[in-house]
């Protein structure tokens, strides 16, 4: 699943800090499946268990063209893996299908013993849903591929793909849409919830841009959506997350856009934090929608300040006026990267600053007017720890996103000026307690000056907050839910249950 997680940190991280090697669990064909020899414990999505015997596990593999591992296998311990290493979780078998008939076959099989499933594509869920214990998690990793039409202007997309997949592939025809902040981030989960990123201000969310979509329901039937075929499906793909099927596909519309824009981060010192999120508060929604500004203060072993992660992707003869705003924000800089630089390597910026050796805790929060006093919760509130790194500031929003009605997709949160976020990481190996209780004593301070928050980047919201946040469009997503999953074998997600 996507994550915003690192949206703050990309290249002001990568400016200053050096990173352990990054696992990604990408998958490789591994032949048929090797004789099964035992029974596995199991555990349904009520949570009951079960048992799957070696003859259905065996009969499982031998049907799929993609891989199938099991606990003890080379492959299953790396496959298991997502981004947050505080999610160490052991599901009793992992599929890794080649394509749709292999999802299909995964779902049919997960359906018929009422299986928890849960879903991975790049892994970036903070709360973990694309993994679980003792169920069966579908890994999209060999269903990576992108093809562009440059007549068109569409771009298809499997469904396991990673968003740099796509920013390669559309940027060598000087096409783009809108793809997050982490390239190794999944297409999937990312679109599902709403898809924010660098260009979303001036081409809308990723979800806006999605222009089709191939769905393998819970009943393991393979459907085509789009405007005109299976339309309220395709409406609640788009933003209502994974409750409705694993998309195998999409087609996205594609916009021309030169490959040079000019961005990257700048700091100033941590003592003008509160000047610097005022300028932020003033400019964000005058700014043009070609520029992405985000603003944030960070405290870490390795950095404290306060600045900006910026993407301008305008006129560049317009570009010298507009750096030079974002620089008079503060005071002289203690860290200027602002720069032109390839859009596609800017969007790898981050990258390195996800490792799978950290465990994190994530809150989001959705803002319509940035106030002085929201200001200065987040500057006071803001303690630094030698054993943590923390995230504190406002991702951009408004621009084209907000210009899109409420109720023309899943996704409702159209007036929104920003997205608060709080973030703390923590070396893997230490235990978390103190900085998630920090966290969470921190965030009810924030809370009262946010309004929603971002389905994707759900963790322990109660059912009534996740139902709330749909606003409008809940009653429409729960009469889809009841028509396309009515037993919740998609539950691992922001979720819609059932009342059928």
């Amino acid at each position: 699943m996507l994550s915003r997680r690192n949206f703050v940190r990309g290249s002001l991280a990568a400016a200053v800090a050096s990173s352990l090697p990054l696992h990604r669990s990408f998958g490789a064909i591994l032949g048929p499946t090797p004789k099964v020899d035992r029974d596995f414990d199991a555990i349904t999505g009520a949570g009951k268990p079960a048992t799957l015997t070696r003859a259905m596990v065996q009969e499982l593999g031998d049907s799929l063209r993609g891989n199938l591992l099991l606990p003890g296998h080379p492959a299953y311990e790396e496959a298991r893996r997502v981004i947050n290493a505080q999610m160490n979780k052991h599901p009793a078998l992992i599929v890794q299908p080649r394509g749709a008939a292999d999802v299909k076959q995964a779902v049919d099989f997960a359906r018929a013993n009422s299986l928890l499933v849960a879903v991975k594509c790049g892994g970036h869920s903070p709360s973990g849903k694309s993994t679980c214990d003792k169920g069966m998690m579908i890994d999209l990793s060999l269903m990576r591929s992108v093809r562009v039409d440059p007549k068109t202007k569409i771009a298809r997309v499997a469904g396991g793909s990673l968003l740099g997949d796509m920013d390669n592939e559309t940027m060598a025809y000087g096409l783009v849409t809108t793809a997050g902040t982490v390239s190794h981030t999944g297409v999937g989960g990312l679109t599902l919830g709403g898809g924010f990123g660098r260009v979303a201000r001036r081409f809308g969310l990723a979800l806006d841009n999605v222009r089709s979509v191939d769905v393998v329901t819970a009943s393991g039937d393979i459907v085509h959506a789009s405007a005109d075929e299976n339309p309220e499906l395709f409406w609640g793909t788009r933003g209502g997350g994974g409750n409705f099927g694993i998309v195998t596909s999409f087609e996205f519309d594609l916009h021309p856009m030169q490959r040079q824009v000019v961005g990257g981060a700048i700091m100033f010192p941590r003592s003008e934090a509160k000047r610097v999120l005022t300028f932020y508060s003033e400019y964000e929604a005058v700014a043009p929608d070609e520029l992405y500004l985000s603003g944030v203060i960070v405290s870490s072993p390795k950095l404290e300040g306060v600045g900006f992660q910026v993407c301008y992707s305008g006129p560049l003869s317009k570009a010298d006026e507009v750096m030079k705003k974002i620089r008079g924000a503060g005071s002289k800089p203690v860290l200027d990267m602002l720069q032109p630089i390839d859009y596609v390597a800017l969007q790898r910026s981050g990258d390195i600053d996800d490792p799978r050796a950290i465990g994190s805790y994530t809150k989001t929060g959705y803002v319509k007017k940035i106030k002085p006093d929201l200001i200065d919760v987040m500057v006071t509130g803001l303690e630094p720890h030698p054993e943590r790194s923390t995230t504190v500031g406002f991702q951009h929003c408004g621009g084209a996103i907000s210009r899109v009605p409420a109720d023309a997709t899943a996704f409702p949160h159209r007036d929104i000026h920003a997205t608060s976020l709080l973030l703390v990481d923590w070396p893997a190996q230490i235990d978390p307690t103190q900085h998630i209780a920090w966290l969470k004593k921190f965030w009810d301070a924030i809370l009262p000056h946010t309004d929603g928050f971002y389905t994707n980047d759900v963790v322990d919201e109660t059912q009534k907050q996740i139902d709330e946040n749909y606003l409008g469009n809940y009653p429409r997503l729960l009469k889809l839910k009841n028509q396309y999953d009515p037993t919740n074998l998609f539950r691992l997600n922001a979720n819609v249950v059932p009342t059928a």
